[in-house]
């Protein structure tokens, strides 16, 4: 545990305002969470007397001292691995992540990861708690990624995205002709039975997907989905639950399933398509410094492309042999 030691005393001009609020406000290095904790832990006090309501209002003038707690991280190594970078400046770096690339180290990978990448393309990122990364891809989902360069930076986008003002879109190809698009709101927690997956659950936390269609084929639909919440697996798990899974999805969408009278080229590209057919084609955000909105863009990677060109194919195929 590594043990930390603010001192302040609370300016007049934040006067009326709540403990919670006012800590970050101070220290700038810790999230309001953070401190919520230490207050509720007794960590922190008023005027020398130790106070654990994070809600209380302050009046100015007071002297605030945290002495807290924190985990010290673990030291991941610095790894020469390409990135393919959209857009970086001194606060944020924004990436086109390829698939089958883990994003942190856990077990069972603990190098060749994205963080390890990071760690060498930006060496500061050694200072900021998971080197920046404020929300994450599943190994074999490809496209954009923000990471923070600075604390206070990550404080900022983590509390976007606490407040849905991100915007994250995608682009899938799922099993099934879809007729319209729609909105999933249903809660996403731990699978019942096995742990390694997510399900719809009663129990489980809000995710709401919003998805239309851009293009049907003979038995898949092209797909623009829009997230409102971020819950682990949850484009995965909210298109499984209206029974259009993730084409090549093999933990949520079941063995393949040939169309009928599918040909060679057809076979071969589905076969050959063995992850999930997600791309995270668009993000945008609040610039933590300057206040403007920020967006970026990541084309389709070429398997997604010829996936597409595949099944588009197909259909016209079919046309034509149904025409003559």
């Amino acid at each position: 545990m590594a043990v930390v030691n603010l001192e302040a005393t609370v300016p007049v001009e934040l006067a009326g305002q709540r403990l919670d609020q006012v800590l970050p406000q101070l220290f700038g290095d810790y999230s309001r969470s953070r401190f919520k904790h230490w207050i509720e832990q007794g960590c922190v006090s008023i005027d020398g007397r130790v106070e654990s309501k994070p809600r209380l209002q302050l009046l100015g003038g007071e002297a605030l001292v945290v002495a807290g707690e924190i985990e010290e991280a673990p030291v991941h190594q610095a790894e020469a691995v390409p990135l393919d970078v959209i857009y970086e400046d001194d606060e944020i770096l924004v990436i086109n992540k390829p698939a089958d690339w883990v994003v942190h180290p856990g077990a069972g990978n603990t190098s060749g990861t994205l963080l390890n990448a990071l760690l060498h393309h930006a060496p500061q990122l050694a200072q900021v708690p998971r080197a920046g990364i404020v929300h994450r891809l599943d190994k074999d989902t490809t496209g954009l990624l923000v990471v923070a360069k600075t604390i206070p930076t990550q404080i900022n986008l983590v509390e976007q995205l606490q407040r849905r003002s991100v915007t994250r879109e995608y682009e899938a190809v799922v099993v099934g002709r879809m007729t319209a698009g729609g909105t999933v709101d249903e809660p996403i927690g731990r699978h019942p039975t096995n742990r390694l997956l997510q399900a719809v659950t009663p129990t489980g936390k809000e995710a709401v997907t919003h998805y239309r269609v851009m293009e049907r084929f003979r038995q898949h639909t092209r797909l623009r989905l829009r997230l409102e919440t971020g819950r682990t697996h949850q484009i995965r798990v909210h298109m499984a639950h209206i029974h259009h899974p993730l084409l090549g999805d093999q933990q949520y969408g079941g063995r393949l399933r040939l169309p009928k009278g599918a040909d060679e080229q057809l076979v071969t590209a589905l076969r050959g398509f063995r992850r999930q057919a997600l791309h995270a084609v668009k993000l945008a955000l609040i610039h933590p410094v300057s206040g403007e909105l920020v967006t970026f863009d990541a084309p389709l990677p070429e398997e997604q492309l010829a996936l597409n060109a595949a099944l588009r194919a197909d259909m016209q195929r079919l046309g034509d042999l149904d025409a003559s």
